[in-house]
């Protein structure tokens, strides 16, 4: 499974950081780095949990 992220839609609220620190950064300029596109299985809950609380709807997970 990747981390999917719509550049246009993403705000870097940062809210995906603070649920998963170590799959999702945001830098100093706001802007979304994902550390780890293809999470491993032990992180998926929580990169899940993630993806289902940010607030613009910019995350997805492909392959699910």
């Amino acid at each position: 499974m990747k981390i999917k992220v719509n550049y246009d839609v993403c705000e870097a609220n940062a809210v995906c950081m603070g649920l998963a620190p170590d799959v999702f950064e945001v830098d100093d300029e706001d802007n979304l780095h994902v550390l780890l596109p293809e999470p491993p299985p032990e992180a998926l809950d929580r990169v899940r949990h993630a993806i289902r609380s940010c607030p613009k709807a910019a995350l997805s997970l492909q392959g699910e």
